[in-house]
């Protein structure tokens, strides 16, 4: 067994056939504008992407870093092209909710609601969440509660929330003109199937966010991941591999080439 299939580590999320030669060296990340605030954007075209969900390493312990997992990657002879933070984690970097690897749920559906008298409610929190996952039909984002009632099979899935466009419509919570302006990161499902990352460049509140999925991006289903300092990217094309301030990241997305 090879070191990146021992124990608990990546579910290979299968966009599809092996890619060629020219795919496999396509660039899929591109710096992007969008209302006067910056972007780099991610696209994940179906059938021609091995996009995988990591968390932890053959020692059972979270990579906690874009480097750390790319020398696993590189250990078995692949190349790790681009990463991003893939949800909320807690202080020992699990998952905040659901997270299922290779068909195995290593952590449930977290459907506590927070309690919001002492201040603000989390972002994970802030409904509806959802979840994005790897499903017999592909990719899909649906909000919690509806994953839950369908309870579909999946290959992988995580937990993140708020959902940010739920079918084609920007998430009802969030506020026009708002100052919670903040470096964030999300992903949707857009049009053609394809799976597009987002990451700001610059401070942006949650309804513009919601908006470049939407309306840029034409995703009619989009979620959010992180924000603020959890917020990162490894794309080494861009010279980019960003720390995380917590501490590290939990789970990781990554494509595998």
């Amino acid at each position: 067994m090879t070191h990146l299939k021992h124990g608990i580590l990546a579910a290979a999320i299968m966009l599809g056939a092996t890619m060629t030669s020219h795919q496999a060296h396509a660039q899929p990340c591109e710096q992007e504008s969008f209302e006067e605030a910056k972007y780099i954007v991610c696209t994940l075209e179906p059938g021609k992407a091995d996009l995988r969900l990591f968390w932890k390493n053959a020692d059972n312990a979270p990579y906690r870093t874009f480097s750390s997992l790319a020398e696993d990657v590189r250990a078995e002879g692949r190349t790790l092209t681009f990463a991003v933070n893939a949800g909320m984690y807690r202080a020992d970097f699990s998952p905040m909710g659901l997270y299922v690897e290779n068909g195995r749920e290593l952590k449930p559906a977290n459907t506590t609601k927070a309690e919001s008298s002492a201040g603000q409610v989390p972002n994970f929190y802030k409904k509806p969440n959802g979840v994005f996952f790897l499903g017999e039909a592909g990719a899909a984002i649906l909000p919690t509660d509806e994953f839950l009632k369908r309870r579909p099979k999946v290959l992988f899935a995580t937990q993140s929330g708020p959902m940010l466009v739920i079918a084609n419509k920007l998430n009802p919570i969030f506020i026009v003109g708002s100052t919670d302006r903040t470096r964030r990161n999300g992903v949707g499902v857009c049009e053609g199937g394809a799976v597009r990352f987002a990451i700001s460049e610059d401070g942006v509140n949650f309804h513009d966010f919601a908006g470049l999925f939407r309306d840029h991006l034409k995703c009619p289903d989009a979620l959010f991941l992180d924000g603020g300092r959890g917020v990162g990217l490894y794309n080494p094309e861009m010279g980019r591999n960003d720390r995380s301030w917590h501490g590290g990241y939990g789970p990781i997305f990554g494509l595998v080439e």
